[in-house]
């Protein structure tokens, strides 16, 4: 599992941070995110259903929102390259 600290970025700066990983993320890993923005709450899950990546939400507290993304179709993402 890899692990990004989104924490001391507010969106889109977190949200543009995350598609970078996510272009760089091996087949069959998994990405743990961790947010604290409340913009950055509401955008990432929206794009990662707009993109089709598979996740769940591991911690939503007040200061922090965790969720672990999972890149398990190798064709869809090396379209997006």
């Amino acid at each position: 599992m890899i692990f990004l600290d989104l924490t001391p970025y507010k969106c889109p700066l977190a949200l543009v941070k995350l598609k970078l990983a996510l272009k760089e993320l091996p087949h069959q890993k998994v990405l743990s995110v961790t947010l604290s923005d409340s913009g950055s709450r509401q955008d990432v899950p929206r794009f990662l259903q707009k993109a089709q990546y598979p996740y769940r939400i591991v911690s939503d507290t007040a200061h922090h929102y965790v969720i672990e993304i999972e890149n398990n179709n190798s064709v869809l993402h090396a379209a997006e390259q």
